[in-house]
C-alpha cells in the first residue's frame, strides 16, 4: 500500500492510493482526525505527554476532545514542527525525569500516527513524507532518522510545493507558482510539469529508506516530470497571526497570554476566512471575568501591517521572481498560481496575491489535500527533477578581520547529480601541521536573520532587517572536520591537498582528497552529508 503524509505545523494529512479508482483519497483515523464533515479529515498536530519515560502520548483530535489544549500545561505541545532543527533560545521542560526536545515530540507524534494507520490499513509498502523548501539539513536528517525505525520498506521525501503542483493534477506544459502558506512556513515555488519518459531504474524523489523492491522497475507508464525552477521560503505562518491576535487583545483588553487565548485566537482567525466580523467569549475561571474577543477583517489587516507581515510576504515574492528571471521567466509567463495551506484561505492573503496575478490564474480548491495527494504521485511513476535550494561552503579564517568566513563551493540552484566535481586546493597554515581541517556548512539565503525564542509557553520567530547569511555546520566536530591527515606533516607556502566535491543523484555530498606531495589518495568518495 502506498501512503503519503503531509506533516504540518498546525495539521497533518494522510492519503493513500486507491488501486481501484487510481486516485488518491484522504484517510480518517478514529481519535486522531477531526470530526468535521465539511472539510477533509485533518489530524491536528498536537501532543500531550502522558508518560515521557514510556513515550506514551495523546495525539491529534483526542487532545482537543479532552480539553488538554485549553490549559497551560508543560505536557502539552503545539507547533512543535517549527522547533525541529532550530536553534532555540529558552528551555524545554523536563517531564518524568526525561529531557524533552521538539525532535522527540515530533518522533512520538509521527510514530503514533503511522502505528494507528498500520492497524487500520495493514502493512505499508511505500511511504512519502513532505518537507518545507526552507528546511535545513537538521530537519531532513531528523526525518531520516525517524524513518529508519518505522516498519516501512520504502520511504521517500518530497518538498511540499512540488507535491502541491502534482496534487492539483496539472500535467500540461507551463509554469506554475505554488504558494504554500501553512501554520509555520511560507514556501513559494516555480514548478514546470511536463510529460516525459522515465529513466529506467532511477529512484523517484529523495530516498530516506529503500527496500529490496523498487516501484519504478514495475512501472510501464509514461511519467510526469516535475522540474523545480525557483524556490523561496520564510519562517512565517498562521501561528504568527494567532500570536499577534493574542497580543492585540492582551494590549487592548488585558487578556492573559495562554494556551486558551491562543486557541480562541486561532478560531477567530479561521472564522474570518468566511465572515467579516467574529466574536469569541473568553472566561477567566480564576477571576470570574469574561471578555469578548471581537475582531473584524479591517482590524486584522491593521494588526498584520503593524507586525510587518506584508513586507515579509513581498520580500519572499521578490526573491522568488528574481530567481525566475535568472531562467528568463517573467511574472507574465506564470500560467497558474496554486494556493495551498490553511492560511491562504484568509481573504486578505488572496487579495495580496491578486496584486501580482489576475484572479483567473489562481486556483484554491485544494488548500489542505494538495500536498499529500501530490506526494503520492511519485509512487505512481512521477520523476522529480530538482536542484539544491541552499548553498554549501567551507569555513576559513580571515586573518585581516580576525574571524571566520565561508567560501561557497556549491551554489544555490546546482542541479544534481553533478556532471563535474568542484575542485578546491588547500595548503598547511602552520609548521609541522599533522592534518587539515575542513568544516562544511549549509548556507541559507542571505536575508533578514530569524530569531527563534520562547515567550512564556509560546514559540516565537522574529525577523531582523539586517542582512545575514544563516549557516548550519554539517561536520563541526573534532574527528569529522580533520579530513586529511598529512604524512609527512605539512608546511606553509605551497599547495598540499586537492579536494574534489561531488553531489550524487540522492543529494549526497561526497569528496575525494588527493595529497599533492605524495601523489596519493587520502580519501575517496567519502560521504559528507545529505543535502537539501
Amino acid at each position: 500500500m502506498a501512503i503519503a503524509i503531509d506533516f504540518g505545523t498546525s495539521n497533518t494529512v494522510i492519503t493513500r492510493w486507491n488501486p481501484v479508482t487510481q486516485q488518491p483519497e484522504t484517510l480518517k483515523l478514529p481519535g486522531l482526525s477531526t470530526q468535521q464533515h465539511l472539510n477533509p479529515p485533518l489530524i491536528p498536530s498536537l501532543v500531550y505527554i502522558e508518560n515521557a519515560r514510556l513515550g506514551k502520548i495523546i495525539a491529534g483530535q483526542q487532545v482537543r476532545d479532552r480539553g488538554l489544549d485549553m490549559k497551560t500545561d508543560t505536557r502539552f505541545f503545539r507547533n512543535f514542527k517549527r522547533g525541529i532543527g532550530a536553534d532555540i533560545q529558552g528551555f524545554l521542560p523536563e517531564i518524568d525525569d526525561e529531557n524533552i526536545t521538539f525532535e522527540l515530540v515530533g518522533k512520538w507524534f509521527l510514530t503514533q500516527v503511522i502505528t494507528e494507520l498500520a492497524i487500520i490499513e495493514g502493512s505499508i509498502d511505500s511511504l512519502v513524507l513532505t518537507a518545507p523548501v526552507d528546511s535545513f539539513e537538521a530537519y531532513r536528517y531528523w526525518l531520516g532518522k525517524v524513518c529508519q525505525s518505522l516498519p516501512v520498506q520504502q520511504i521517500r521525501m518530497l518538498d511540499e510545493p512540488t507535491a502541491a503542483a502534482l496534487g492539483y493534477g496539472l500535467t500540461g506544459k507551463g509554469i506554475l507558482l505554488v504558494v504554500d502558506f501553512g501554520g509555520g512556513t511560507l514556501d513559494l515555488s516555480l514548478v514546470s510539469l511536463d510529460q516525459g519518459t522515465q529513466a529506467k531504474n532511477k529512484p523517484l524523489g529523495f530516498l530516506l529508506k529503500w527496500g529490496e523492491r523498487t516501484l519504478s522497475e514495475d512501472s510501464k507508464q509514461k511519467t510526469k516530470t516535475a522540474r523545480v525552477l525557483a524556490k523561496a521560503g520564510q519562517n512565517l505562518g498562521g501561528t504568527d497571526i494567532d500570536n499577534w491576535i493574542v497580543d492585540y487583545f492582551a494590549k487592548s483588553q488585558g487578556l492573559p497570554v495562554s494556551s486558551l487565548t491562543a486557541r480562541l485566537a486561532e478560531k477567530v482567525k479561521i472564522q474570518l476566512s468566511t465572515q467579516d466580523q467574529v466574536t469569541e467569549v473568553y472566561f477567566d475561571d480564576q477571576t470570574f471575568t469574561s471578555y469578548e474577543m471581537n475582531l473584524n477583517r479591517d482590524t486584522l489587516e491593521k494588526i498584520l501591517r503593524e507586525n510587518g507581515f506584508f513586507d515579509q510576504l513581498d520580500s519572499v515574492m521578490m526573491t522568488l521572481l528574481q530567481q525566475g528571471r535568472n531562467y528568463g521567466i517573467e511574472i507574465d509567463d506564470i500560467n497558474t498560481v496554486l494556493l495551498v495551506g490553511g492560511t491562504v484561505q484568509l481573504p486578505i492573503i488572496q487579495t495580496w496575491i491578486q496584486q501580482y496575478f489576475k484572479p483567473e490564474k489562481i486556483r484554491r480548491q485544494l488548500p489542505f489535500e494538495a500536498i499529500a495527494h501530490g506526494a503520492l504521485q511519485i509512487t505512481q511513476g512521477t520523476e522529480i527533477k530538482d536542484y539544491l535550494y541552499h548553498s554549501y561552503g567551507v569555513r576559513y579564517w580571515d586573518r585581516r578581520h580576525q574571524r571566520h568566513h565561508w567560501h561557497p563551493i556549491i551554489k544555490t540552484g546546482q542541479p544534481y547529480p553533478m556532471t563535474q566535481p568542484v575542485e578546491l586546493t588547500l595548503g598547511a597554515s602552520v609548521e609541522n601541521q599533522p592534518s587539515i581541517e575542513l568544516i562544511i556548512g549549509e548556507l541559507g539565503i542571505q536575508s533578514g536573520a530569524t530569531e527563534v525564542y520562547f515567550d512564556g509557553d509560546r514559540l516565537i520567530t522574529r525577523q531582523f532587517d539586517s542582512p545575514a547569511t544563516i549557516v548550519k555546520p554539517l561536520n563541526d566536530n573534532t574527528e569529522a572536520s580533520k579530513i586529511a591527515k598529512l604524512t609527512p606533516p605539512g608546511f606553509p607556502g605551497s599547495d598540499r591537498i586537492k579536494v574534489y566535491f561531488q553531489v550524487d543523484e540522492q543529494r549526497f555530498l561526497r569528496m575525494t582528497i588527493e595529497d599533492l606531495l605524495t601523489n596519493s589518495i587520502l580519501v575517496e568518495n567519502q560521504l559528507v552529508a545529505q543535502l537539501t
